[in-house]
């Protein structure tokens, strides 16, 4: 059986194929386009990972997509119509996207999906093409968010069963999930919503020290051991509720990423004393002490959450996913603090993973697949070697 799995339309589009349980290929667009986190349909990922199979489009069993559309558009209106009128511009900017290629995505899919069959078979005709359009719809499986992001961690991990920790920005509705992974089944245990999202907060940071959100994390992340969290208690004072459990609530009138087209609110601003640093200038001590700060609420909230999935579950593994388990000093944190025997972390823990985990869930919780697992190899990531390769000549 293959599956092909489909991360695509958000950022950081990617393909990965999957024959039964192997993991055939898997690589990010941007690696062929050199659009760095391109965003855009896969078709050339999709080309390559149709060649490393050595199989057509055709014999393709399912297509799997990374995240349910509705739900995520329920949220994005739900959302405007508690701020309205604040956010009329960035709605206007926003709905005619998702109008256009987002929320009827079965048919945005195959419509791609049969002009790259007719780039593929130039000799077939218009009736072949209609055919194959309406075969290739019947092929699509729809996973959610986080359902995506845990698959992609616990599936090709060598554990039997783990706790599942999963923190990004936001899916649908959910920005922090705990799971509790056992054989062939992902079982959610406790879920923390939109617009409460550590994610988000990092990436308001990120923002607000002047670098570039859903791509910039990495700097504030790299920028933060040259500072002091003098800022901690003020973030934890304001922004940030934080309970025993890791459980949180943001104060959103700090932030205007629910309604507005930048991530902070003047509110924001004055507690932090002056405009966001403009890109490309000069970063001072207080970027830094910024950088540091947040990274230690981070920190903070991780191993509070780490040590929850523990409670829950009573696994002696963990598994990381979601955009937040690329922060790899907090993960380094959460391993010194001894709380599991072994942690497993997807290293395509963002979006771009989001298409590996979509075809394990179609696999195993779709199609209720047995998994097996090789006590001989590490994980089935295959050391991720998993994209085009090259000889040294």
């Amino acid at each position: 059986m293959y599956i092909l799995g489909i991360s695509a339309y958000y950022h950081d589009s990617s393909v990965a194929i999957i024959k039964n349980e192997h993991i055939i290929a898997a690589v990010q667009e941007e690696r062929f386009t050199r659009i760095k986190h391109d965003s855009n349909f896969p078709s050339q990922s999709i080309k390559y990972c149709l060649n490393e199979a050595g199989i057509t489009l055709d014999e393709i069993d399912y297509i799997a997509f990374y995240d349910k559309p509705f739900i995520k558009f329920e949220r994005l209106l739900e959302t405007y119509l508690t701020e309205a009128p604040k956010g009329f511009k960035s709605f206007l900017m926003a709905i005619p996207i998702w109008l256009k290629e987002k929320l009827f995505l079965k048919e945005t899919l195959a419509r791609e999906f049969t002009l790259l069959f007719e780039e593929l078979n130039p000799k077939k005709n218009e009736k072949e093409f209609k055919a194959f359009k309406k075969r290739v719809i019947e092929k699509f499986m729809f996973s959610e968010h986080h359902q995506s992001h845990a698959a992609s961690a616990f599936y090709p991990s060598p554990y039997e069963e783990a706790a599942i920790l999963t923190i990004d920005g936001v899916g649908e509705w959910t920005t922090t999930s705990i799971a509790y992974g056992k054989a062939n089944n992902i079982k959610f245990l406790k879920e923390i919503h939109f617009p409460h999202s550590l994610g988000l907060v990092y990436s308001a940071f990120t923002y607000y020290t002047g670098f570039k959100v859903n791509s910039g994390e990495y700097k504030l992340m790299g920028l933060a051991p040259y500072g002091k969290p003098i800022y901690s208690d003020l973030i934890k004072e304001h922004l940030i509720h934080i309970k025993d459990d890791g459980s949180f609530k943001l104060d959103m009138s700090y932030f205007n990423y629910t309604s507005g087209l930048t991530m902070t609110s003047n509110k924001f601003h004055k507690l932090f004393g002056g405009k966001p640093r403009e890109s490309e200038s000069e970063i001072t001590q207080k970027e830094m002490d910024l950088a540091a700060s947040i990274q230690n609420v981070t920190e903070e909230l991780v191993i509070k959450l780490a040590n929850y999935a523990k409670k829950l579950t009573g696994a002696k593994n963990l598994c990381l996913a979601g955009g937040v388990a690329l922060n790899c000093v907090s993960n380094g944190k959460i391993l010194k603090e001894n709380i599991f025997e072994n942690i497993w972390i997807q290293p395509a823990a963002g979006d771009a993973g989001g298409s590996l985990g979509t075809a394990y869930c179609a696999y195993y919780q779709e199609l209720n697949n047995p998994r097996t697992i090789n006590l001989n190899e590490l994980d089935k990531m295959q050391g991720s070697y998993l994209g085009p390769k090259f000889s040294n000549e």
